[in-house]
C-alpha cells in the first residue's frame, strides 16, 4: 500500500483519508494548528498520524487538501521538505459565480504548483472532479494528469486502494481541463442533473 501525507485538515483530508485508512494505506495528517491535525488523526484511526506543520512529510505521496489560493504558497513554504515526493494538487480554482475559472490562462494550479516545487518532486492533478460526498458512499472514476510516468503510477495505485477507478488523461498541461471538468460538474449540479450525488466517468462500448 501508499504512504500518504495530507497537508490540511479540511474535509477532503478526511474524506480521502477516511478511504485512505480504510485501504491499508499509512497516512499521516498535517495542518497549521497543530490540534486540528491531532484531532483529525485520531478521528481516521488505523495509525493514523499528525506531523509537524512544515517538516518533512512522511508520505510518499502528499495530497495539498487546501484550498486553492492556498495550495502554491503552501507548497512554497514548504520548500525542499517535499524533494523527492509525489504532491497531488486536487483543488478547484472556481471563480466567484462558480461558472468559470479564477485564472483566465490556460494553466492550472497544478502547473503552477510545479513552477515552484523543488528538485525531484513531481506533481500530480487528481480528485478534483469528484464532489466529497461521493467520496464519501461512491465509487467514482478519477481522472488524474501528470508529467512524471512513476509519479502517476503511484498515484493509480493509491486511488485503487480507495476502491476507485483511476484514468489517465495525459500530460500536466491536462490539469487546466480538468479543472474545467470541475467547472461543468457544478453547472450540471445546479441545472441538468439537479442534485450533486452524480460523478462524471468512463463508459466503454465494444463490439
Amino acid at each position: 500500500m501508499s504512504s500518504i501525507t495530507f497537508i490540511g485538515t479540511g474535509n477532503m483530508a478526511r474524506t480521502i483519508g477516511e478511504r485512505a485508512v480504510a485501504g491499508g494505506n499509512t497516512v499521516e495528517v498535517m495542518g497549521r494548528d497543530q490540534s486540528k491535525a491531532d484531532d483529525l488523526a485520531e478521528a481516521l484511526g488505523g495509525g493514523a498520524t499528525a506531523g509537524t506543520w512544515g517538516a518533512v512529510p512522511a508520505g510518499d505521496i502528499v495530497i495539498t487538501a487546501l484550498l486553492y489560493a492556498s495550495v502554491v504558497p503552501v507548497v512554497v513554504e514548504y520548500g525542499d521538505a517535499l524533494a523527492g515526493k509525489v504532491i497531488v494538487d486536487i483543488s478547484n480554482p472556481f471563480n466567484a459565480t462558480f461558472d468559470g475559472l479564477a485564472h483566465d490562462e490556460e494553466t492550472s494550479i497544478a502547473q503552477e504548483v510545479a513552477e515552484v516545487a523543488p528538485a525531484g518532486a513531481s506533481v500530480v492533478k487528481a480528485f478534483n472532479t469528484v464532489f466529497r460526498n461521493v467520496l464519501e458512499k461512491g465509487r467514482p472514476d478519477v481522472f488524474f494528469a501528470g508529467d512524471d510516468a512513476q509519479a502517476k503510477a503511484a498515484v493509480a495505485t493509491f486511488v485503487e486502494s480507495l476502491g476507485l477507478r483511476p484514468l489517465d488523461v495525459g500530460g500536466l498541461k491536462m490539469a487546466h481541463w480538468l479543472e474545467g471538468v470541475g467547472v461543468v460538474t457544478v453547472g450540471l449540479a445546479g441545472n441538468g442533473v439537479g442534485h450533486w450525488d452524480f460523478a462524471l466517468g468512463v463508459d466503454e462500448f465494444t463490439g
